[in-house]
């Protein structure tokens, strides 16, 4: 596995394509620090806010290692850490110092928190007219379900996602990790460029209102438009897809799972040439996916008796001889060890102070001239504090007497 050595002491802002740009994260599980640790790993200076005494929920989130949360160590990697507590008038007033020399703030509080803390969006353009906020919520800033609690499980049930996901005569299925905010995450980041790109334009922040049920439901596809023009409402499947076939998952004779998808027509032609049933190329109804899906259990058949006489190995070389698509069914031992991940660096380790190597997903994108970095790992609860104060003019007397108020950690 390839190694990049980080230290933690290494100062906040990188040398990615947002180098120079200042991120408040002040949000939570999960989608505004997955947008945030994007940022930062492109080179903007984020610091991230938390609760001084029982700091980010996040850092209690998934498996530990010595007490140490190992998510933590990725999700708030290249981010400085600040303990305040924001509804506080002190705490307040930090964090309007702070946010009149940022470039984005992101968060994730009930819609009207940050206007009763005095810190609104109105207050904040008024400091820093050229401030983008996003605003991350379960359903939005405005609508009937504004006020209610929004989580990543409930915008999985309510995208259509749930509807759709698992075996036919089996119960609507959720995703064992955090799906819909992850999507979500991603997407604010793209907003949020969008966003920089109109201040470079014109001069103007702006407040992006960004619901965790919007993305995923676009993710889900079209079911609404083919809703609303044919009245029809989609069914689970399983593994199956009801636009192509054959595409489904498949036992092979040494209890291995692979997954063949043919959504390009000469890649289902191959499948069934390989398998030894080449007749079936000539039918009329092969020639097209849809058309395809109504011989399904036919195509299925013929797929997963070949596959069942296999071993994992023989399948896996026998569809790369023949150009057809396939992938093994990966656990987490599988995508460690994985040449082609392990090669392209999709996976990289770096040096944590407390855990020693480390692996982590490496950026996402990778930019020839501007390519981000992993500057250092997640730091402990108000590591940076009182340098952070200092920058924006607080004195060492005031940051000691805010700290012995419980403003900050």
């Amino acid at each position: 596995m390839s190694e990049q050595v980080v230290s933690p002491e290494q100062s906040g802002t990188g040398t990615g394509p947002l180098q120079g740009l200042r991120v408040l994260d002040a949000s939570t599980i999960l989608a505004g620090p997955l947008c945030c640790q994007m940022l930062g790993d492109f080179g903007a200076e984020v610091i991230k806010i938390e609760h001084p005494r029982m700091g980010d929920s996040m850092r209690g989130h998934g498996e530990s290692k010595d007490g140490v949360s190992l998510w933590w160590k990725e999700i708030s990697r290249n981010k400085r850490t600040l303990g305040l507590s924001l509804s506080t008038p002190d705490g307040a007033e930090v964090f309007r110092r702070l946010a009149a020399t940022a470039d984005v703030v992101v968060e994730n509080f009930r819609p009207g928190t940050l206007e009763r803390w005095g810190l609104g969006p109105e207050v904040l353009a008024e400091l820093n007219p050229g401030l983008v906020l996003v605003r991350l919520t379960g359903f939005g800033q405005t609508g009937p379900y504004k006020d209610r609690p929004g989580f990543g499980t409930l915008a999985e049930a309510m995208s259509g996602f749930a509807h759709l996901t698992g075996p036919a005569d089996g119960p609507p299925t959720l995703p064992a990790f955090g799906l819909a905010d992850s999507i979500c995450g991603i997407a604010a980041s793209s907003a949020v460029l969008m966003a920089l790109r109109h201040r470079d334009q014109t001069g103007e922040g702006q407040t992006v209102d960004m619901s965790i049920l919007e993305p995923i439901m676009t993710a889900v596809g079209p079911s609404p438009t083919v809703y609303q023009q044919l009245g029809e409402v989609g069914q689970r499947h399983g593994n199956r897809s009801t636009n192509n076939a054959p595409r489904n998952t498949y036992l092979t004779k040494d209890g291995k799972w692979v997954a063949v998808s043919t959504s390009a027509q000469r890649i289902a032609e191959r499948v069934m040439e390989l398998v030894g049933h080449p007749e079936v190329i000539a039918e009329p109804w092969f020639t097209a996916g849809n058309t395809r899906v109504e011989h399904v259990e036919e195509l299925d058949t013929y797929v997963g008796s070949w596959i069942a006489d296999r071993s994992r190995e023989d399948v896996l070389a026998a569809f790369s001889a023949a150009g057809a698509a396939v992938a093994a069914v990966y656990d987490a031992r599988d995508v460690v060890e994985d040449p082609h991940i392990r090669e392209t660096q999709m996976l990289l380790e770096v040096e944590d102070p407390e855990l020693g190597p480390l692996l982590q997903h490496n950026v996402m994108f990778r930019l020839s001239k501007s390519p981000g970095q992993i500057r250092f790992t997640g730091r402990s609860l108000g590591a940076d504090t009182a340098d952070i104060l200092h920058e924006i003019g607080y004195s060492d007397t005031q940051v000691s007497s805010l700290r012995e108020s419980d403003v900050i950690k």
